[in-house]
């Protein structure tokens, strides 16, 4: 669908309307800029970061706890939401049984 948004030519002789309809895409995703994360939120991924590099095997509740020691109190849904957003993946070690 991203590379379908970047043939919309604004310049073209066909209207963005009919571009649109044509290319089967919504006019509203042409015009929708996303805000990107707060200032905050980039802190706390520099932490989350700093942190993983530590300890790669901390999970979310691990890394709730770990912020906590620096004074930085975040619920798991937001914590999972950036640790998702970087990429980051707790490595899992099993019982080999």
């Amino acid at each position: 669908m991203k590379e379908r948004l970047k043939l919309v030519d604004p310049s073209h002789k066909l209207s963005i309307r009919r571009q649109t309809d044509i290319l089967e895409v919504n006019r509203s995703s042409l015009y929708f800029k996303p805000k990107g994360e707060s200032e905050e939120n980039l802190q706390l991924m520099r932490k989350i970061d700093e942190l993983y590099t530590d300890d790669p095997t901390l999970g979310v509740v691990g890394m709730q706890y770990a912020l906590l020691d620096y004074g930085l109190k975040h619920g798991d849904r937001k914590i999972r939401r950036l640790l998702r957003k970087m990429g980051i993946e707790a490595i899992i070690t099993l019982p080999i049984s």
